[in-house]
């Protein structure tokens, strides 16, 4: 057909300033901008409070075996007895590690597993007469702890830290009435601490009538070594996503699921998996539950890596999971603690937390020590969380890094802490390497660029932005 044969409506208009471009320049430019992704394959991930590790492959490849990667959600059970016992024994296996009595792998993510697990306290406290209108969060909690607590009714009462970043059970006893539904701790907390004082804490809140709700965020510090069952704990979430081996990062999918004790059993969500001597089934036949929180059976595929996770590992290998999750944060603390003002100077566990204390009397700040680790190949650290931190720089290596890579991290920091000193200018002015420079945070926070048009007195696209 020839091009005066061709409607006018199916003929591409010209655009002005298009790029004429071949195939081998087009490939080069995409391969070069995939390149620029920075990603744990590449290089090490010191997010504190996130568990950017490494996952195997070999839970990935389980993950995709076609009778599992390829289940229909509406499958009939005498169908999918296979994924039924999966998800049976992972349940099993979560309960046992935690110290816990049952659990429900529904919720989809750490924060539902927070609103399942408060809606299950505030269930159980109902059936007694008296829900209760009020939770106790510490200042080391996770930020979506009062907000789940918002979300589920009650009204947040905030309790500080001491200064040794645990919790005072002097300090809690005041705040505990008949009133107070439940504590909401997390431990190991956010500075990377672990509450020596959980089971006396939990003996304050249990006399007033209350139930302790552990954020099990950080359970990568606690396998085979203690379980919160024996701290005095009711109910608690695991972040599958970030402990038992799921790509973490990328903004999902994840899995929260809820481990209660015996005697909040019953107010687990519905179905729950069944076993008799037939097979496994569906049960609905749980008056007092708190209801279906998730389709089908939560976040399936990362389930089913968690299994592999954990059948991989055994018991023996989860618990030296931890120990060298404890080793790597505590040999960056030594290593880094001469060079940089350290928060709280009790032993840490998964994490630790630095300041920018000593680099302040320099002009030299938190953000532009993680900007200048990008000029020596180092996603930085999380900054400035927790809050209660001024200038916090939480720093987690994970179980997966080696030796080496630690080091080469730690002298990269070192070599920061004596620029910040020698020459701040250059820390201040940071990155000098990246192909995108500094940019300006607060505007782009301010003014963000939500799409771009053009206009007929545009020559270029303009950015359109948008005043909040």
């Amino acid at each position: 057909m020839k091009p005066d044969q061709i409607p006018a409506k199916f003929l591409r208009q010209e655009i002005s300033g298009f790029p004429e471009l071949g195939e081998l320049e087009v490939l080069r430019h995409f391969t070069c901008l995939s390149q620029r992704n920075y990603a744990i394959e590449r290089q090490f991930y010191p997010l504190g409070s996130c568990t950017m590790k490494y996952n195997p492959r070999l839970n990935e490849v389980v993950a995709r075996l076609p009778g599992l990667a390829q289940l229909h959600p509406l499958a009939p059970p005498a169908l999918i007895q296979g994924a039924l016992q999966l998800l049976y024994e992972l349940q099993n296996m979560l309960a046992e590690i935690s110290g816990m009595d049952s659990v429900t792998l529904q919720p989809a993510a750490g924060a539902q597993g927070e609103l399942t697990g408060l809606m299950i306290i505030r269930a159980y406290l109902g059936k007694k007469g008296n829900p209760r209108r009020k939770v106790i969060v510490p200042d080391t909690a996770h930020g979506t702890n009062p907000a789940s607590s918002t979300l589920c009714g009650y009204e947040v009462v905030q309790i500080g830290s001491n200064d040794r970043g645990m919790i005072e059970p002097s300090r809690l006893e005041p705040l505990m009435s008949e009133d107070v539904a439940a504590l909401m701790i997390t431990n190991p907390n956010t500075l990377g601490i672990f509450d020596e004082n959980i089971q006396t804490v939990a003996e304050v809140v249990h006399a007033k009538g209350g139930l302790v709700y552990l954020d099990g965020a950080n359970m990568n510090a606690l396998l085979g070594i203690a379980k919160p069952g024996d701290m005095g704990v009711d109910v608690l979430h695991i972040n599958l996503h970030k402990t038992f081996s799921t790509p973490h990062g990328g903004g999902g999918p994840g899995a929260g699921p809820v481990a209660v004790k015996a005697v909040h059993s019953d107010f687990l969500p519905v179905p729950r998996i069944g076993k008799t001597s037939a097979g496994f089934h569906l049960d609905e036949n749980f008056p007092c539950s708190v209801g279906r929180v998730r389709s089908f059976f939560g976040n399936f595929g990362i389930l089913v890596r968690a299994y592999a996770y954990i059948l991989s590992l055994g018991s023996d290998g989860l618990e030296d999971v931890s120990q060298m999750a404890l080793l790597n944060a505590n040999y960056l603390r030594k290593r880094l603690e001469d060079h940089f003002h350290l928060a709280y100077a009790e032993p840490c566990m998964h994490e630790c937390v630095f300041t920018d204390r000593l680099q302040q009397k320099y002009g030299v700040h938190t953000l532009d020590i993680a900007k200048r680790l990008l000029d020596y190949g180092f996603h930085p650290p999380t900054v400035y969380f927790p809050l209660v931190v001024s200038g916090a720089l939480m720093i987690e290596p994970t179980e997966t890094e080696s030796r080496e890579t630690l080091d080469a991290f730690a002298d990269a920091m070192i070599a920061i802490a004596a620029e910040a000193k020698e020459n701040p200018e250059l820390v201040k002015n940071a990155p000098h390497s990246t192909p995108v420079k500094r940019l300006d945070e607060a505007r782009a926070a301010r003014r963000p660029v939500l799409r771009w048009e053009r206009t007929q007195n545009q020559s270029d696209r303009e950015p359109q932005r948008v005043k909040l």
